[in-house]
């Protein structure tokens, strides 16, 4: 079952056109990513999703139904453009936003203090937000965001600023809290972060939704013709001999004097014609067929060479 549809969403800013007929299912209980590119439309459909602003036309469907402004409390948001009022407590700012999400104050503080001591910050509680480190701040905006435990968790590059050992307590408590029934989803650039957390996927680019499916399904669907070639000899002289032929990806150094560059080729009758120029411009170690990441197919969407 679908928690969120969105079905036919356009909408403009004067004459830039965020959003062009954009549709998209994201079933209940799983990890959803938001890709593309900056200004490609991610933040526009987040926004309309939660009702800051709306749509041209088209319509956003909750549970089934049109979303409502109530359906909003069953919604929890962490934007890009973290907001935090530098003169209030750690503890009062958090209990306040807790207390707009409907909490009461007693229940706020005991989850508060839990997520807190979880979260390593249990000491922050009475100091100013002013004090905090940008990786503290993005905790606390993280806690507030998930601790009336909505139906729908939104979160605009979460593990900006983060570094890894954070950034992967974050994924941990990302992945728990899909595994207790919320459905997710996860706008970001971070392509490793995707195919480690995410179930589907929607590319948005120009405003249009250019991919969207099952992110294993994506990635063995686009992964025919794909092969790393490994080899000794002059980058530039295989770049024009492959460019002759196929789709160069990408290219970069490897350990013990070889290179390894990855091509995609348009169909296997043309994978002798490759070998044979690859063989005659360089000394090639190996020549194997990869299934290829997020990242791949991310950069070769965009470019339109999917």
């Amino acid at each position: 079952m679908d928690l969120l549809k969105i079905e036919n969403v356009t909408k403009s800013f004067a004459s830039h056109v965020a959003l062009d007929d954009v549709s998209l299912s994201i079933p209940e209980g799983s990890i959803y990513g938001l890709l593309g590119p900056n200004g490609a439309g991610k933040t526009t459909l987040l926004r309309i999703i939660n009702r800051i602003i709306a749509p041209d036309s088209g319509r956003v469907l909750f549970g089934g139904k049109e979303i409502t402004s109530e359906d909003v409390c069953h919604i929890g948001y962490m934007p890009e453009e973290r907001g935090l009022y530098k003169k209030m407590k750690v503890g009062e700012q958090a209990i306040f936003f807790a207390r707009l999400k409907g909490m009461s104050r007693k229940e706020a503080t005991e989850k508060l203090k839990a997520w807190f001591k979880k979260f390593g910050i249990e000491d922050w509680w009475n100091k100013d937000i002013g004090e905090l480190s940008k990786g503290m701040a993005q905790k606390v905006q993280f806690i507030t965001t998930v601790l009336h435990e909505p139906k729908l968790l939104i979160f605009d590059e979460p593990f900006s600023g983060f570094d890894p050992i954070n950034a992967n307590l974050l994924k941990e408590e990302i992945l728990a809290l899909r595994d207790k029934g919320a459905t997710i989803i996860f706008s970001t650039h971070n392509m490793s972060s995707v195919e480690e957390v995410c179930d589907h996927i929607t590319l948005i680019d120009k405003a249009k939704n250019i991919l969207s499916g099952n992110v294993n399904e994506i990635r063995h669907k686009h992964g025919s013709n794909i092969f790393e070639i490994s080899y000794r000899g002059e980058e530039e002289a295989l770049v024009k001999a492959m460019t002759e032929v196929c789709e160069v990806m990408e290219s970069a150094p490897a350990p013990k004097g070889y290179n390894t560059m990855k091509v995609h080729i348009a169909s296997d009758a043309e994978v002798r014609r490759v070998i044979a120029a690859a063989n005659d411009s360089v000394e090639i170690r190996s020549f194997s067929e990869v299934i290829p990441s997020m990242n791949d197919i991310f950069i070769r969407a965009v470019n339109g060479n999917l």
